[in-house]
C-alpha cells in the first residue's frame, strides 16, 4: 500500500454465531473502531457473520473489493466451528505451512500452565503461507497480516484480550505507518464524569456553540457516569493541542467537580492514587452492595497499602454484632436510614482502626420497598477522625444496575471527601 495515501478506509468483520445471535457483545469492533479513529484511519463500516464458510467467503470477497483495510476477528480457535483460517486459505488461494515460531509459542504456553499439548493445538501452528504472523502472547492462535493487490487483510482471534494485545503491540503501529501525510490533525480527549445525569451536565455546560468554538463534543452516558469526548480538527499538532486545552478548561470551569479523570480508567484507580498519596487507609461496611465496593477498591495492584478490611453486614443482626449499630436506632429509623449508615461507617472505622470508614445500606429491589422507602433508596455513610456523615441517593428499579450505581456513588463520595469537594449541588 502506498504510504502517501491519506484516504485509506477500513471495514471490520466479526465472525461468530455467538455475536450474531446476541449471546456475546461485540466489544472487539468497538475497541478496533476506537483505535483506528485515533490514528485517523477512516472506519467506514462493520459487519458480523456466523461460523459458516460460505457466508464468510462471501463477506471476504465483498469487503476486499471495497476497502483498503479489512480487519477480521474470530474463528481462529482449535475446534470444528473455527473456520476462519480455512476460509483464508481458500480466499487467497494459498496453502497451510507449519510455522516453527508459532509452534514454539504454543509449547511454551502449555508448559507454563503445566498442561499436555495436544495434536489439535499443534495444528494451530499451521498458518497460511501468504500471511505474515502476528504473535499471540496470551493464546495459541496467531494473528495474520496479509497484503495483496494494494490491500491489507488482518485476521485476529476473537478472544478480546488476545486481540487487544495484537492491536496495541503490532497492528496499530503498522497501520499508522501506512496512513501517510495528513492534511489536518484530528485529536480527541475524553473527560470522565460521575455523580451527575447527562441532562443536568448538558445544562451546566451552557451555550455549546460558544463553548466548543468549532470543536465537537459527544456526551456518552453509562451507569458509571457520562464521558465527554472532545474532538478537534486543526492544521497542525500544536493547534490541535491548544484547541483541546481551550475546550477542556471551559468545561472544567462549569463542571470540573464532576470530572474524575481524563484517562481510560475506572474511578477506583483515582481513589487508589489519592489514598496512597495521602498515606491513608480505608475500611468498608456493606449491606445492599454485598462486597461490591470492597471488590472495586481491591481491583488495583498494591491495594493492601490502603485497604484494611471489608465487612458485608447484610442482616440487622450482623450490623449490631459486628459493627455495633444500636438496635434502638434500627428499630426507630429502619436499617435503611441515614442514622444506620453513619453508625455502620463509624463501626467499621472503629474495629479496623483506619483513617476512613465507608458504609452503604439500601433497597436495591425489585422487592423490599416500604412506605416512604422506595426501591432504589440508598444511604452512604463516611467517617474520618473529625466528621461522620451520610448522604441519601435514589436510583432506579433494576437490582443489578442499582448495585453498580450505588457502588459508583460510594466511590465518588470517597473521592470528593479526599479532595474536599462538597455534595451541596
Amino acid at each position: 500500500m502506498e504510504s502517501e495515501n491519506s484516504e485509506m478506509n477500513a471495514h471490520i468483520i466479526t465472525i461468530g454465531d455467538e455475536i450474531l445471535i446476541g449471546q456475546t457483545l461485540n466489544t472487539n469492533a468497538a475497541l478496533i473502531g476506537e483505535k483506528l479513529t485515533a490514528i485517523q484511519l477512516k472506519l467506514k463500516s462493520s459487519s458480523v457473520v456466523g461460523d459458516v464458510e460460505s457466508q464468510i467467503l462471501d463477506e471476504f470477497e465483498r469487503c476486499f473489493k471495497i476497502y483498503d483495510v479489512v480487519l477480521v476477528t474470530g474463528g481462529l480457535g482449535p475446534t470444528h466451528d473455527d473456520v476462519t483460517r480455512q476460509c483464508i486459505v481458500k480466499f487467497f488461494n494459498t496453502t497451510l505451512i507449519k510455522n516453527k515460531d508459532v509452534l514454539a509459542n504454543i509449547k511454551s504456553l502449555f508448559a507454563r500452565k503445566g498442561r499436555e499439548i495436544t495434536k489439535v493445538n499443534e495444528n494451530q501452528a499451521l498458518v497460511p503461507e501468504i500471511a505474515k504472523i502476528i504473535s499471540n502472547q496470551y493464546g495459541t492462535a496467531p494473528g495474520l497480516w496479509i497484503e495483496k493487490d494494494n490491500k491489507i487483510f488482518i485476521v485476529m482471534p476473537g478472544v478480546p484480550y488476545e486481540m487487544k494485545a495484537m492491536m496495541d503491540d503490532f497492528v496499530i503501529s503498522e497501520l499508522q505507518s501506512r496512513v501517510g501525510q495528513l492534511s489536518s490533525i484530528i485529536k480527541m480527549k475524553t473527560l470522565q464524569t460521575t455523580g451527575i445525569p447527562e441532562s443536568s451536565l448538558y445544562e451546566k455546560l451552557g451555550d455549546i456553540t460558544e463553548l466548543l468554538n468549532g470543536a465537537k463534543l459527544a456526551l456518552l452516558p453509562s451507569q458509571f457516569g457520562v464521558k465527554l469526548r472532545i474532538t478537534v480538527d486543526e492544521k497542525n499538532e500544536e493547534a490541535a493541542k491548544n484547541k483541546i486545552s481551550e475546550v477542556e478548561q471551559k468545561i472544567r470551569a462549569k463542571a470540573g467537580r464532576y470530572i474524575f479523570t481524563t484517562e481510560d480508567e475506572p474511578l477506583e484507580n483515582v481513589i487508589a492514587r489519592l489514598l496512597k498519596e495521602r498515606q491513608m487507609t480505608i475500611s468498608v461496611a456493606e449491606s445492599c452492595t454485598g462486597g461490591n465496593i470492597a471488590n472495586a477498591l481491591t481491583n488495583i495492584n498494591g491495594s493492601s497499602s490502603y485497604f484494611e478490611r471489608g465487612v458485608v453486614a447484610y442482616s440487622n443482626a450482623a450490623k449490631v454484632e459486628i459493627l455495633k449499630v444500636n438496635e434502638d436506632t434500627i428499630a426507630q429509623y429502619g436499617a435503611v436510614s441515614l442514622e444506620v449508615a453513619r453508625q455502620m461507617a463509624a463501626g467499621v472505622k472503629a474495629i479496623s482502626g483506619t483513617d476512613l470508614g465507608i458504609s452503604i445500606t439500601g433497597i436495591l429491589g425489585p422487592t423490599g420497598a416500604t412506605a416512604g422507602k422506595p426501591v432504589g433508596l440508598v444511604y452512604i455513610g463516611l467517617c474520618d477522625d473529625k466528621v461522620c456523615t451520610a448522604k441519601k441517593f435514589l436510583f432506579g428499579g433494576d437490582r443489578l444496575l442499582n448495585k453498580q450505581r450505588a457502588t459508583q456513588a460510594a466511590l465518588e463520595m470517597i473521592r470528593r471527601h479526599l479532595l474536599g469537594i462538597t455534595f451541596d449541588d
